[in-house]
């Protein structure tokens, strides 16, 4: 088995993990290929923690997915 992702694989937990630590930022946004809205959330600070927070419960339920398909490791 190959450890490595390939290019375009995301995992479901680096991305809470990126949205729980450097929410606020917009990161996990960037790591799941949704470039315009991650500099969105970084210049408005993720507007106070509520588009976080949601962005938080949408990343735990699946609902956000990676820009380009699936979560190749989920939760």
């Amino acid at each position: 088995m190959n450890a490595v992702p390939r290019d375009g694989d995301k995992s479901q937990v680096i991305a809470l993990i990126l949205c729980i630590v450097v929410g606020g930022l917009g990161i996990h946004r960037f790591y799941l290929g949704y470039t315009w809205q991650g500099i969105v959330q970084l210049l408005t600070l993720g507007v106070c923690g509520i588009w976080t927070l949601i962005d938080l419960i949408r990343i735990i339920t699946g609902d956000l997915q990676p820009k380009n398909g699936t979560y190749t490791t989920t939760l």
